[in-house]
């Protein structure tokens, strides 16, 4: 059930968001295998005048938020920061370098999925 929303600096393309929105979807899948039906990427835009990195305004950057049921490995988690970063700077041209991610991991409990239940009572 991964759930990404991922910040970037406004003005960038219609045709560099839904490659951006492709390939953090396919990221998801080559990493972690996760099934694409439970897959939900969503684009949050940020003015410039509102991001400050480093001390500099403006500042190119992108910040992925993940949710995630509880239970991968490290391993696969470093793979999907990993895969994460290069599909932003395949899409949008963001070096990596620039691309910061948090992964939120939920337990089965906290999770709502289809049909409006716990993940947990859909047996997750």
């Amino acid at each position: 059930m991964p759930i990404i929303n991922i910040q970037i600096m406004q003005g960038h393309s219609a045709e560099q968001k839904t490659a951006l929105l492709k390939n953090m979807t396919q990221a998801v899948v080559d990493s972690i295998a996760a099934p694409l039906p439970s897959i939900r990427v969503v684009i949050l835009e940020t003015p410039r005048e509102n991001v400050i990195v480093g001390g500099e305004l403006g500042q190119d950057m992108a910040l992925a938020t993940v949710g995630l049921i509880s239970g991968r490995t490290e391993e696969l988690k470093a793979a999907l920061v990993a895969a994460l970063a290069n599909a932003v700077e395949k899409s949008i041209g963001l070096s990596t370098q620039h691309v910061r991610t948090i992964i939120l991991d939920t337990p089965t409990t906290d999770m709502g999925v289809a049909g409006g239940r716990t993940a947990k009572a859909a047996g997750r």
